[in-house]
């Protein structure tokens, strides 16, 4: 996977990380190897507009867990629970906890969740978060998307110009928050 990153220094907590990917495939790649930095317990939070990637980097991080059923957006059912599947030793990761936060109107409404009882033994991931999951965990990682917009080229005239989801750099930007980070270098998943 190839990437361009930005940032001085040692990844610390709340440092800025920025890379930029340039398709939905090295999105997804860029999601295995984060997944190989998480361990049960951690929040990851996803921003970004519609069409940035987020559910594309969520697929990445749930095929590297090796979680059982397809990762899809959670948009309609708001939660969707991935158990773990067994590795090729027997043994079993994290399972993945994916959340779609855009409808939700609060707090309240995120906890009436229960994600609580998952956040232990399972990797959270949650889309449209911000400034709503910062409440589950003082230590999580926050990642922006950012994907510039614009129709995919069409070579018939008489068919309007469609855009491409899975064109398109993303602008990914990370930043660490709290002693849980301290030391992990997130440059390294590059």
């Amino acid at each position: 996977m190839s990437g361009a990153v930005s940032g001085p220094g040692d990844i610390t907590t709340s440092e800025a990380v920025v890379i930029e990917l340039p398709d939905a495939d090295t999105t997804r790649a860029f999601g295995a190897a984060l997944a190989g930095v998480l361990r049960p317990g951690d929040l990851v939070i996803l921003t970004g507009d519609l069409g940035a990637g987020k559910t594309t980097l969520t697929q990445g991080i749930g095929a590297a867990l090796n979680v059982r059923g397809q990762v899809a957006s959670p948009t309609f059912i708001v939660a969707r629970e991935h158990p773990p599947l067994p590795r090729p030793d027997g043994t079993r990761g994290p399972g993945l906890v994916h959340v779609d936060a855009y409808r939700l109107g609060g707090l309240g409404e995120l906890d009436a969740l229960d994600l609580d009882s998952s956040l232990d033994d399972s990797v959270t991931v949650v889309e449209w978060g911000r400034g709503l999951a910062e409440a589950l965990a003082d230590d999580r990682l926050e990642i922006d998307l950012e994907r510039p917009r614009g129709a995919a080229p069409t070579f018939d005239p008489g068919v309007e110009a469609a855009e491409d989801p899975e064109a398109g750099t993303r602008k990914v930007t990370i930043r660490a928050v709290g002693p849980r980070w301290a030391g992990v270098d997130l440059r390294s998943l590059l």
